[in-house]
């Protein structure tokens, strides 16, 4: 198995990626945005960003 972000040997202890570098890497990106799951359910994606928000940082 090869690492996602970087195509090298897969490290067991890190798996699936290579090294926690690649592994933080990867989290970096869901978290800001530039990986996502689609969904048809427009209401579903709103609850789910809201609820993934600091409880401080929403507006009612």
């Amino acid at each position: 198995m090869t690492c996602p972000i970087c195509k090298r040997k897969t490290d067991p202890t890190c798996r699936p990626f290579c090294s926690r570098r690649c592994a933080d890497v990867d989290l970096a990106r869901w978290m800001s945005g530039s990986y996502a799951v689609p969904s048809d359910d427009v209401e579903e994606a709103l609850n789910a960003v809201l609820n993934a928000l600091d409880p401080d940082d929403r507006r009612h």
